[in-house]
């Protein structure tokens, strides 16, 4: 008999579960449940003490918190998939370092204190602002902007997916391919579900976190996680042009004792930082700005700012008022003199709101950035050789890691993998229990060779993987070398794909490439269909034709045919590409390529989207044996108690 599984329609939620601990949770949801098969807040309040995530006893005001939170639409109880947010909640709230066993107060109080969440009403209105002024000229939000800010009217139109989708393609304009989206004036809850999909995956694919964030939250429109989401896709867009090869006269920045790499290799913010204390330092103002948050509450940095970069609408009056607020005011008009007032209130400034200090900067730094086309350092600049296939699997290996939720957020690969510490929460995630902590060293780390400690551990674990790591060692990383780098991530990256695919399979078996291009072939094969792929470098595959009729096969309903085109001209095989990236998300795959990778036909790219899509495959054939089960399990306890 085949083992159906426990069923978990919420892709998320299923994501995030092997089957064992979802039949242990099931169990304890079982265990509570009443007979209309939801968890009430007084089971909940009596039963706690069974679960074994919570080592103590709930007051009525926690259990309050829990089911506002998990039952918004105060359905009644908790559901099986309510519960397991609850429980993702729950943990993801405790500090990973802290078992709930050995220290259930400290992981009770901090899990139910971040259960009450509270959203910002500034932060609220100014990217509803953001959102009125980037979307106006949209035709098919036109009937619904502009969004009025004083309301929540913001979280209802978030419902259908429409909204985040349009957003996304502002910050980086072609992620999303719009023809992918389910666009009409009533949309089912399986349309809402795709295009949710396709905003979550496509949001991960831009580099935003949404580790904690499902397709049921943006469906409900949950405020706080709504507002983060699209805090994190404004930052992106705000800062896409913050660097060096953007904006080349940021070179002019640079002392004779700096390479330019240094700049390069800096994140948008600390270039945002650099800049900004740049212009002060030339006006003379004392103070360093290290944060944008405390350092700039009393405006005394942005009014010098603004003079430095405006001197001929914006003075130096403000710093003769007293009374913070007052001088917040006054620097606030200064900026809408010269057309640079955005995002800010006196308020947030005084309050030191991070976030919109830091939207304040980019959006100052894009409308005046004060620095001149320096030809001696320009022209040094764009001698760096940007080798564009790094570049590109940099970006692919960087979304990959900020998606799966470890504790540190990567800016750029190269520089960030250096001390060893991002590759060991990595390999905790796809390889649990792989990591010696104890012979860690956690950053900031001083003494090189504690780096070089951490590398070699890497190493060893990579080794005893099975990963390619001939010539390779410890200090390589520690120096930098991109090629080895690249080389590492990948077969981390492949490793990763390939054990959630040896997960999936009954047998238990290890999955091979060749095993992924036989089900490949073999599903369009049974579809009908007569293209091929005769392996990942085929270059017949640069038309996209194969991969729309393989995600056909795995769902028809989710390829529209009409949009498909031979892949004879450049062109036509660009739009496949772009088309094929979408729909592939908009199913449930987790992808990281561009539309460049396919028509380039690019292995490892090529490899990663193929596994993808069988991963989906093989848990939406999952999902639907458990569902089968679960109502053949109904009918046998109906008919039993008839």
């Amino acid at each position: 008999m085949a083992y159906a599984g426990v069923l978990v329609s919420d892709p998320f939620l299923s994501s995030h579960f092997t089957q064992k601990e979802l039949r242990s949770l099931k169990a304890e949801f079982d265990s509570l449940k009443d007979e209309t098969g939801l968890i009430t807040a007084k089971n909940l309040e009596l039963g706690v003490a069974k679960l074994s995530f919570f080592q103590q006893a709930l007051t009525k005001d926690e259990i309050a918190v829990i089911m506002k939170q998990q039952d918004p639409n105060a359905t009644g109880g908790l559901d099986f998939e309510s519960f397991l947010r609850m429980y993702l909640d729950l943990q993801n709230s405790g500090s990973s370092k802290i078992s709930p066993e050995k220290n259930s107060s400290a992981f009770l109080k901090n899990a139910v204190t971040t259960l009450i969440h509270t959203i910002s009403d500034s932060e609220k209105k100014a990217y509803v602002d953001h959102i009125n002024s980037y979307l106006e000229d949209d035709a098919v939000l036109s009937k619904v902007l502009p969004i009025d800010p004083s309301t929540n009217q913001v979280f209802e139109l978030v419902k259908d997916g429409i909204l985040l989708s349009k957003l996304i393609n502002v910050a980086v304009p072609g992620t999303i391919d719009e023809r992918a989206l389910n666009i009409k004036e009533k949309l089912n809850p399986w349309e809402r579900n795709e295009n949710h999909t396709l905003c979550l995956n496509s949001a991960k694919a831009i580099g935003c976190s949404v580790v904690n964030i499902g397709t049921q939250d943006l469906a409900e429109g949950r405020p706080h996680l709504i507002l983060g989401l699209i805090s994190q896709i404004v930052k992106i867009q705000l800062l896409a042009g913050v660097n060096l090869k953007t904006t080349p006269e940021l070179a002019e920045m640079l002392d004779d004792t700096e390479e330019v790499e240094e700049l390069l290799n800096l994140p948008a913010e600390k270039v945002l930082l650099r800049w900004m204390n740049y212009h002060l330092k030339k006006a003379g103002y004392q103070k360093e700005v290290t944060n944008f948050a405390s350092d700039v509450k009393d405006s005394e940095a942005y009014t010098v700012l603004l003079h430095a970069l405006a001197p001929e609408g914006c003075n130096l009056t403000p710093l003769n008022e007293k009374d913070l607020y007052e001088r917040a005011k006054a620097v606030l008009v200064q900026a809408e003199k010269i057309n640079c007032r955005k995002y800010l209130t006196p308020r947030d400034i005084v309050d030191g709101s991070a976030n919109l200090n830091l939207a304040f900067v980019a959006h100052l730094f894009h409308q005046r950035n004060g620095l001149t086309l320096d030809s001696n350092k320009i022209s040094f600049a764009e001698m760096i050789q940007d080798n564009e296939q790094d570049s590109r699997e940099e970006r692919a290996f960087r979304m990959w890691i900020n998606s799966l939720g470890i504790e540190t957020y990567v800016n750029q690969v190269f520089e960030d993998v250096r001390d060893g510490w991002v590759l060991l929460e990595v390999l905790d995630k796809v390889a649990k229990g792989s990591v010696n902590w104890r012979h860690a060293n956690k950053p900031p780390i001083k003494m090189p060779f504690k780096k070089v400690e951490n590398c070699n551990q890497t190493i060893e674990i990579g080794k005893a993987l099975q990963f390619s790591l001939v010539n390779i060692a410890g200090n390589d990383i520690v120096q930098g070398n991109k090629k080895l780098i690249l080389a590492f991530l990948w077969q981390l990256m492949r490793y990763n794909v390939l054990q959630l695919l040896k997960n999936l399979k009954l047998q238990g078996k290890d999955v091979s490439d060749a095993d992924i291009l036989l089900w490949a072939n073999e599903k369009v094969r049974r579809a009908g269909k007569s293209s091929r792929m005769e392996s990942f470098k085929d270059k017949s595959l640069s038309n996209g034709v194969f991969f729309l009729d393989l995600l056909g096969a795995v769902e028809p309903r989710v390829v529209n045919l009409a949009l498909v085109t031979d892949g004879e001209t450049d062109d036509d095989k660009r739009q496949n590409a772009i088309y094929i990236i979408s729909v592939a998300r908009k199913l449930g795959c987790s992808i990281f390529l561009l539309w460049d990778d396919i028509v380039e036909v690019r292995p490892k790219m090529i490899l990663t989207l193929t596994a993808s899509i069988m991963l989906w495959n093989l848990k939406d054939k999952a999902n639907k044996a458990a569902k089968t089960a679960a109502v053949l399990d109904l009918k046998t306890e109906n008919g039993s108690a008839g």
